[in-house]
């Protein structure tokens, strides 16, 4: 098991209880959101306005910037570029995009640009911002998503050339170019040239969020996210005042299977986050993920129970939150009765779930395994039509990435209820095929990992089938792109103990114990784990 960084602890402690002395460090008037130097040609009272307000943008505190940026224009009303920064914020986090983006908020932020022009734009430096954001939202009507966000990145692209002495040209850039990615590009080319771009601002501005937070999201894959561990570790520390920035790290630390950081990071985040917004909710998913991967399954129903007792908010990654939990806590646990009988909570009568097939979908896909592994073939097939409807509603929604990621659930859900009716090559087949249709993808930022590896799932029916080779085969497989995970660990023991590979599974066994060592519920898996570990 990796190492946990005592030293990450012990600084985030020191920044959370010493507040006064950090607000000396920041220059604008929250104290401890980093500092960010965005020149305007405003008046001296709107610019120091402005500078808090892009801090609160770059920690995706959507509502706090809009805010922020209506006072910068009521500061000074000739300030056009204040309603730049609500149109930017409005249009809200990059990548999830074009998830939100619906044509009335489009219109909304054409007509922000508008008002930035009437206004006044003082130089041709705030024309080419506004014009940047035009080239995205303009004529949305006619032309696609990706065509438009192409354009967007290519137009902060020559906006950085054009003024290679502005830093937000290069951050703003930067993030447009990791949030414009092709989910099947495995060489994370538009990643890393984003990387490329933030490394040197990372060394030269270590105070600014943006440039700890991006280099975050473009690290956020498993061959690369141990590159983004010092952003990581600084960017809590930057802007702890900041519900985002606390829950960030926890998507570098999750994918290099850390587990007790992202506890810790993101208890402070739902705190700080309250009920308010989608990050209390976002953050506590993370949590019960990590949670169960520590075998401490109490923790994590509590930190379950937590969000459901909050105000149920209608958002994007709450919703996902809110399906992912509960399926998370019974899948992870292999209580497939529990899994097919899971209700969709907050409930439909009073959630908005049809606008959220992605999350729906989860809540559909845990039932149908559940059925599945319970050897229900008629649930599992009416869990696989229920994820048919739910792609077709996501693909009318305009949400091509999540129409893969359904449709790869409904495979995963056809080849599990085939091995329950007893079609057992058929079964490993559909398995196969779904796994590396996954493979092929990425997980999307909402989540901090898959509800079940579809490799992991195959695995176990090979596993089942006494294919103990193939089934250790497939869940190193899953080992190695989800460093730490329990249920792959201990999965992954067993296959090398029927398969004779006794010295292999006494190291798993001895991994699985130290990964379990604060457990708070019983699994069987560790007592067989104490078992294998001391023959």
């Amino acid at each position: 098991m990796r190492k946990i960084l005592p030293g990450w602890f012990a600084l985030i402690a020191l920044i959370w209880f010493s507040a006064p002395a950090l607000g000396q460090i920041h220059s604008h008037g929250i104290a401890r959101l980093g500092t960010v130097e965005f020149k305007v040609e405003c008046s001296p009272a709107a610019q120091s306005q402005f500078n808090t307000a892009m801090a609160l943008y770059h920690s995706f505190a959507w509502p706090q910037s809009v805010a922020a940026f209506k006072a910068v224009a009521a500061a000074d009303p000739s300030c056009g570029m204040a309603h730049w920064g609500q149109a930017v914020s409005l249009l809200g986090n990059q990548f999830v995009w074009p998830t939100g983006l619906s044509p009335e908020l489009l219109d909304n932020v054409i007509a922000l640009l508008d008002a930035a022009k009437f206004a006044g734009l003082k130089t041709q430096r705030e024309n080419d911002y506004v014009a940047a954001v035009g080239i995205f939202v303009r004529d949305h009507a006619a032309r696609s998503h990706v065509q438009r966000m192409q354009a967007y990145d290519e137009a902060m692209a020559q906006l950085m050339a054009r003024y290679p002495e502005d830093v937000e040209a290069k951050v703003l850039s930067a993030v447009i170019t990791s949030a414009n990615f092709v989910p099947t590009d495995k060489t994370y080319k538009n990643q890393m040239r984003a990387a490329a771009i933030l490394e040197p601002l990372f060394a030269a501005k270590p105070n600014h969020p943006g440039i700890a937070h991006y280099l975050i999201h473009s690290y956020d894959y498993p061959p690369i996210a141990h590159m983004g561990l010092s952003a990581a570790k600084a960017y809590a520390v930057i802007a702890p005042d900041a519900a985002h920035a606390l829950h960030m790290p926890s998507h570098v630390f999750t994918r290099v299977g850390y587990w007790r950081e992202p506890i810790a990071a993101n208890q402070e985040s739902s705190r700080v986050a309250g009920e308010a917004t989608f990050d209390g909710h976002h953050a506590i998913d993370y949590m019960v993920y990590a949670h169960l991967q520590l075998a401490q399954d109490r923790a994590a129903q509590k930190a379950l129970a937590r969000s459901l007792g909050m105000k149920a908010i209608d958002n994007f990654a709450a919703a996902y939150a809110y399906a992912a939990m509960p399926a998370r806590l019974a899948l992870e646990s292999g209580d497939w009765a529990t899994a097919t009988a899971l209700p969709l909570s907050p409930g439909a009568d009073v959630y908005p779930w049809k606008k959220y097939p992605h999350a729906e979908a989860v809540n559909a896909f845990a039932r149908g395994v559940g059925a599945a592994r319970s050897g229900n073939a008629a649930g599992a097939i009416e869990q696989k039509i229920r994820l048919v409807a739910l792609r077709n509603s996501a693909a009318n929604m305009g949400l091509p990435y999540w129409v893969e990621q359904i449709d790869i659930q409904r495979a995963i859900v056809d080849g599990l209820g085939l091995c329950a009716e007893g079609r057992k090559a058929e079964c490993l087949d559909a398995l196969k095929a779904s796994a590396a249709r996954e493979d092929a993808t990425e997980k999307h930022v909402v989540s901090p990992g898959p509800i079940v590896p579809a490799r992991e799932l195959l695995a176990e029916m090979l596993l089942a089938q006494d294919k103990s080779a193939d089934a250790l085969h497939e869940y190193e497989a899953v080992m190695k792109k989800e460093p730490n995970r329990y249920r792959a660990i201990a999965g992954a023991m067993v296959a090398a103990e029927r398969a004779g590979e006794h010295t292999k599974a006494r190291v798993l066994a001895v991994e699985l114990q130290k990964l379990g060592g604060e457990a708070d519920a019983h699994r069987a898996s560790l007592i067989e784990a104490k078992r294998i570990a001391a023959k």
